[in-house]
């Protein structure tokens, strides 16, 4: 199994790029068929989300948007403390939103955000897309619509997910080397 050295952490190969895309064609293709005929806003969870929005897009065929919140909501682990960073600029009213998140595992980060939607909006429906998804991290209560794939509660990078600002770029998903000497 592969395996890549990023900063001062060994991560292995846990999820092909293949699986990835296919798993984003799954997504879309529910979409597709979910949203026939309406027109969707995507708001895209920053910075994670980012690659897996734009593959998601090239393969939705309503008619969409897309928009960017940008937040934060821990500092090298999840504490459940949100900080806005940048928000929604966009008219949410009497839209059909779908959430795009790179991951979702304890849903502090989603839940804070859909509430801010939910509280401030009047969307017509609200949605959320995740490419990964850890069922044992998971407190809230959201419903997730539409799942790439369903991880273990490891640390993992690739995707646009990150360690320490580093291994956004990677083509496949690894996950931290807890074992490794």
């Amino acid at each position: 199994m592969k395996t890549i050295l990023l900063l001062n952490k060994k991560f292995k190969m846990k999820i092909s790029s293949v699986q990835v895309k296919t798993a984003i064609e799954h997504i879309a293709d529910r979409i597709n068929s979910d949203y026939e005929g309406k027109e969707i806003l995507f708001v895209a969870v920053l910075n994670g989300s980012f690659m897996f929005a734009a593959e998601l897009l090239r393969k939705v065929k309503p008619l969409n948007r897309i928009s960017f919140v940008k937040i934060a909501s821990y500092q090298g682990e999840t504490t459940g403390a949100i900080k806005e960073l940048i928000g929604l600029k966009e008219d949410l009213n009497g839209k059909h939103v779908i959430l795009i998140e790179d991951i979702v595992d304890t849903g502090f980060t989603l839940d804070h955000v859909m509430s801010q939607i939910k509280s401030t909006y009047r969307p017509a429906s609200i949605a959320v897309a995740t490419l990964l998804f850890k069922p044992q991290s998971y407190r809230k209560s959201i419903p997730i619509a539409y799942i790439g794939l369903e991880i273990p509660n490891d640390f993992v990078i690739g995707w646009g997910l990150d360690y320490n600002g580093y291994g956004r770029n990677l083509d496949n998903i690894y996950a931290v080397d807890n074992h490794s000497s």
